[in-house]
């Protein structure tokens, strides 16, 4: 290619980017190279819908090849050999893209795993999900070693103990198998084939769900940290509001937002409360429907654990919620009260037609 993607200066002239927009268009270079273009023109000050207008590239396949990108540098920066980057370079920018919630040394480790067993993206997340999740464990199982292969190895043989049907427990100890990378983790799972025993399934909560139906005679008001993704000092930092009774009015000097929620039990019981906004796909369990912004109350007061609740953990260098059937090993930000959803309207336009309002 004939510019520097890896230029980090956002200044860029009108003919520059022209240039970059062009070498888009044609595609030169790998799928590295675009990424960090996409990544360049994007700091330079145009948008998404701009850069697809002009190259073809869709908003959603630009942040994939930017986010796989920064993932491909950090395996480069890590000395990652060369037969591994070639791989990556395969194409596998949508591998790569999976590895973003890793560390550096998990993400290099795992994308080894990916090359060896010729994982898609789909098995490749769900690895990576299962090896952030296991690396997390105070404690290894026995038998099993910190490994992504391992990790996966275990959940199968979690599942494989928890199966009554015949079938699906084998499928389950198939793919444990497939996956385990020491020779201890393949004898615990080999033992399965004759031992049967069943242990019960821990399953997650139900989410406190809630969506707001009518308003509430008196809200409860409560200090907004911001939309995810947010670093754990934007959350932890936020001033607590102190609520005056009987009508809950505050005095707040603080320069950052409120949000008035619905004067519910949960809502009131919170001892220090704040409010984080995300997509709802951003969540550990998914919802119905199509993906919408929800509000989610998290109590800092409660870092205790109890596999009945969710938790604001930092994973990565980001916040995340997730549920812990055991005591994690990382420090537990806050618990999830409730999660709310907007206020449903099924046609806005329809309530300004005349023959809907009331006489």
């Amino acid at each position: 290619m004939n510019h520097n993607p890896e230029e980090t200066s956002p200044q860029l002239s009108e003919e520059q980017a022209e240039e970059l927009m062009r070498s888009l268009l044609h595609k030169e270079g790998t799928w590295v190279d675009w990424g960090k273009t996409c990544q360049q023109l994007q700091k330079a000050g145009y948008n998404n819908q701009t850069i697809f207008e002009k190259t073809g590239f869709q908003a959603s396949q630009q942040n994939l090849i930017i986010v796989a990108a920064q993932v491909y540098n950090s395996l480069l920066n890590s000395e990652a050999p060369e037969d591994l980057l070639s791989y990556c370079r395969g194409p596998k920018s949508d591998v790569l893209y999976e590895l973003r919630i890793l560390n550096q040394n998990q993400r290099e480790i795992v994308a080894h795993l990916a090359k060896d067993k010729n994982l898609d993206h789909m098995e490749t997340r769900d690895v990576a999900k299962t090896f952030q999740t296991f690396s997390l464990m105070p404690q290894l199982p026995p038998g099993f070693t910190l490994h992504p292969g391992d990790a996966m190895a275990y959940q199968c043989w979690k599942q494989a103990k928890q199966k009554k049907d015949l079938q699906e427990r084998t499928r389950s100890i198939a793919k444990g198998l497939k996956y385990a990378f020491s020779n201890s983790a393949r004898e615990a799972i080999e033992k399965l084939l004759s031992d049967f025993t069943l242990t019960p399934e821990a399953k997650a909560p139900l989410m406190p769900l809630y969506r707001v139906q009518d308003q509430e005679e008196i809200s409860r008001i409560v200090p907004l940290a911001g939309t995810l993704p947010l670093s754990r000092e934007q959350v932890v930092g936020v001033e607590k509001i102190e609520t005056i009774s009987p009508f809950n009015y505050v005095n707040y000097t603080n320069t950052g937002s409120v949000v008035p929620l619905p004067s519910w039990q949960s809502v009131l019981k919170a001892v220090d409360p704040v409010a984080i906004l995300c997509q709802s796909d951003r969540l550990p369990q998914s919802l119905t429907g199509q993906p919408e912004e929800v509000l989610v109350l998290i109590d800092r007061g409660i870092t205790q654990w109890n596999d009945q609740s969710y938790f604001l953990v930092e994973e990565a260098g980001e916040l995340t919620f997730k549920w812990f059937a055991e005591s994690p090993s990382i420090s537990l930000l806050g618990q999830v009260v409730i999660v709310l959803r907007p206020k449903k309207i099924f046609d806005e336009n329809n309530l300004l037609e005349p023959w809907q309002m009331d006489d």
